[in-house]
């Protein structure tokens, strides 16, 4: 269950959004540092016990054992700003999908025929990256909204304008009117974050602005099924409804992320995207108002063991492609299904997620290189962009639609499923045989190919059946719904 962080007072229910079990509600923890002054002096007669030296790796630029707090929060809070937004409310419908604390502030307004127009007021969080008055917070903070206005550390307020928005990392860019002069936060590097590192929240939680939460970084590239580019930082930097949009500082007193997410019932779970991400970003946004990413034409699905067994892989690791658009940058360099793409730039591909990230950050046009495994042989090629324009294809899956089963249903013994003849070539599962141990195949699912080899109808899957082996794994490659994948099926021993 996924909430956002932006804040909307108005005692009514939640409206939830449901992915991937998370929610942008709940509360942080704040991490204290014990003081010097607090920790028990060692007895003058207890001898210590020998300690093993352990050497670590040198840092860049290594965290001091103790650092001002109190000073870093005074230097950065008057980077930081606090949001309000105006949204008019036309109906259940109208509700944006990131609504999820809701509130007009008494009333509403009046339209010109005198019937009242109902609006909610929305807070969330931003920070000042340009003196001329250049704002970033996320875009559910402004979706739909029909007034944006920005107050400062120092209680001074602007109208905002929406420079750009890209609604897919949940980014956008504001320009104040009239602004000049104003203190800029500094972007650091995210990719340089480790885990354990300190990291400062501040932001604007349930409308009290400019609060300050300290924690450390928990992990990194964590995926929580938020968009296509999930990469968070997860943090215990208390982070609650109005840090939208807010900036996650380390010591140094740069920006490393954006606050943007926590887990209900976690305490203290929370994620912020990347500032690495951002500043990829932040020159279309401030250019042209939106973003523009490269799209490589094809379908991918995660490399399982089971099918790292079938493709003899040494791992699994890697995006297994299951269907290359015709035409399309991926067909035109030569990327067949079957590939497994490891690499791309330089960038190792361990998990399938890090392809779609790593072929969004280039431009349409652009040449990327390609490093492939196809038949247990790695190659690179060179694929040029094209620019991509919807990517639901890619991220959903439809299901097959269930009708009348057919009356004659055979058995593969092997795969332990029921079949059947497919209209249009393959073959249907129809069921599973009684202890069978497949996983990655459903029923409705259409077998085109058994271990690289076509398979037309019943006839055809049972020869291709007849060569497996017992215990070997089967690589199968089946459609479902009007998309195709890969699936692992092992044959049991005898």
């Amino acid at each position: 269950m996924i909430q956002a962080v932006s804040y909307r007072p108005r005692a009514s229910a939640l409206a939830l959004l449901t992915a991937a079990g998370l929610a942008l509600g709940g509360c942080g923890q704040q991490a204290h540092a014990t003081p010097p002054s607090t920790q028990a002096a060692a007895s003058p007669q207890a001898a210590a016990p020998p300690v093993a030296t352990v050497t670590l790796p040198p840092a860049t630029a290594p965290v001091p054992a103790t650092f001002d707090v109190a000073a870093l929060s005074e230097r950065v809070k008057p980077m930081v700003v606090n949001i309000t937004t105006t949204h008019e409310v036309q109906g259940p419908e109208g509700l944006d999908p990131f609504q999820f604390f809701f509130g007009p502030q008494g009333g509403g307004r009046f339209n010109p025929r005198g019937q009242q127009q109902p609006t909610q007021t929305a807070l969330g969080t931003g920070f000042i990256i340009d003196p001329s008055g250049y704002v970033v917070t996320n875009e559910h903070v402004i979706h739909d909204a029909s007034g944006v206005r920005v107050r400062l550390a120092d209680e001074r307020e602007f109208e905002a304008e929406v420079v750009g928005r890209d609604p897919k990392l949940d980014l956008a860019l504001l320009r104040l009117k009239g602004a000049s002069g104003l203190p800029v936060a500094p972007l650091g590097a995210s990719e340089q974050l480790r885990v354990g590192e300190h990291v400062l929240a501040v932001g604007n939680p349930f409308g009290l602005g400019h609060t300050v939460t300290l924690g450390i970084v928990s992990a990194k590239a964590r995926a929580i099924g938020a968009g296509p580019y999930d990469d968070f930082i997860q943090t215990d930097a208390s982070i609650n409804p109005g840090n939208s949009g807010g900036p996650l500082f380390n010591w140094r007193g740069e920006v490393v992320g954006i606050n943007t997410a926590i887990r209900a019932g976690a305490n203290g779970i929370g994620f912020a995207i990347p500032i690495d991400a951002l500043k990829d970003v932040l020159p279309q946004l401030r250019e042209k108002g939106f973003v523009e990413r490269g799209k490589l034409g094809l379908l991918f699905q995660p490399v399982t063991r089971d099918l790292a067994t079938a493709l003899q892989l040494e791992g699994p690791r890697g995006a297994l492609v299951a269907e290359v658009e015709p035409g399309g940058a991926a067909a035109r360099a030569g990327i067949k299904p079957g590939d497994v793409i490891v690499n791309v730039n330089g960038i190792p591909i361990n998990h399938a997620e890090e392809l779609r990230r790593n072929v969004a950050r280039n431009a349409p046009g652009s040449e990327i290189a390609v490093t492939l495994v196809r038949a247990q042989k790695q190659q690179q090629i060179v694929a040029k962009l094209d620019a991509l324009q919807d990517e639901e294809g890619e991220a959903g899956r439809e299901r097959p639609s269930q009708g009348a089963r057919p009356e004659r249903q055979l058995s593969a013994e092997k795969l332990g499923i029921q079949i059947s003849e497919a209209p249009g070539g393959g073959v249907r599962v129809d069921g599973f045989a009684s202890g069978s141990n497949v996983q990655e195949i459903e029923v409705g699912d259409v077998i085109l190919e058994v271990n690289g080899a076509p398979v037309k109808d019943v006839a055809g899957l049972r020869a291709a059946i007849a060569k497996l082996k017992d215990g070997s794994v089967a690589l199968l490659k089946v459609r479902r719904g009007k998309l195709v994948q890969f699936a692992a099926v092992p044959i049991p021993a005898r």
